[in-house]
């Protein structure tokens, strides 16, 4: 018999499987083609002090192996989020849920997050530092170390939950500015979010996305997903959650082996809704394919490898 279950930041989780943020809206949409019960929990959509309409159409391209959006962080803001979004989910999901933040400011970080802070369904915090920085010239935040830490400390100010900064793989170098979340007070970091691409469309020799360019995710980000988290878990003392590209219960398992504590799954959502579903039935053959009886006891496995 093995044991699936694992540790996030205090809260034991049935499994390490987390529906990304942006590709599982509020839940309550799966819920109505599976039990979303059996997810360790999800990171629900990206939300931000006041409603965005989000980027103009289109907004979505294909690629190999992966898609390019730029979707544009749509939502109803923080308010409606807490007054009608978390009722429905509360309806269909009895566990904690992961609730994604993102903003334009410290101040707006601070502001959504110490709302959210306060509903009983949230468990965690998962803040996004790839948006772009308006007081500072359009920069992410999460593309420089100061600014990554300036709004962890913001964050960490006003909330009890844990705080886990999500990062953005378009830096040439993540351990620094997930050291700098860390020393900041940081309970976690995630990573990675999607790594910037575009497509060309040959008939009318413009972009394919309206904002020219876009997130690019799926399978093909794999690699390059492990080896940051790799590189992450080694340097420092917090737990680390793995995504990018990942799409079966191997790539779980490889995620924990190179440091990750769970593991998030976002594009293989839009590509199949039974995506999450589908790893977490697999999961305990292929633990026992390749003789693991615990989850929690791979988690950094790699690295004396």
């Amino acid at each position: 018999m093995v044991n699936t279950k694992v540790d996030l930041f205090g809260i034991e989780i049935d499994n390490p499987v987390i529906p990304a943020s942006g590709t599982f809206g509020f839940g309550y949409e799966f819920a109505e083609i599976y039990d979303i019960n059996c997810l360790g929990t999800f990171s629900f959509k990206g939300t931000t002090k006041e409603a965005r309409f989000g980027n103009p159409t289109p907004r979505i391209a294909e690629c190999t192996s992966g898609m390019i959006n730029a979707v544009g962080l749509q939502n109803p803001g923080v308010e409606k989020v807490i007054s009608e979004e978390l009722p429905k989910l509360k309806k269909c999901f009895n566990k904690p849920v992961m609730a994604n933040v993102s903003g334009f400011s410290v101040d707006e970080y601070a502001y959504t997050c110490a709302l959210l802070d306060k509903e009983s369904q949230v468990g965690w915090l998962e803040v996004n530092v790839s948006c772009p920085n308006v007081h500072g010239g359009g920069m992410s935040f999460g593309t420089d170390p100061k600014a990554a830490a300036s709004v962890t400390k913001a964050v960490k100010a006003v909330t009890k939950k844990p705080v886990i900064i999500k990062l953005s793989p378009n830096v040439t170098d993540i351990v620094s500015i997930a050291k700098a979340c860390e020393e900041a007070g940081a309970d976690g970091i995630s990573l990675i979010n999607t790594l910037l691409g575009m497509r060309i469309d040959l008939k009318t020799k413009r972009p394919v996305i309206a904002n020219t360019m876009g997130g690019f995710s799926g399978p093909a980000i794999f690699p390059v997903a492990l080896r940051m988290v790799y590189q992450v878990a080694k340097s420092v003392n917090i737990p680390v959650i793995g995504m990018g590209g990942v799409t079966c219960a191997e790539d779980v398992i490889e995620m924990m082996l190179a440091g990750a504590c769970a593991v998030e799954v976002g594009a293989a959502n839009l590509v199949d809704p039974f995506a999450c579903r589908n790893i977490i039935d697999n999961l305990p053959s292929v633990m026992e394919k390749y003789g693991i009886t615990s989850l929690k006891d791979i988690i950094g496995g790699s690295f004396n490898g």
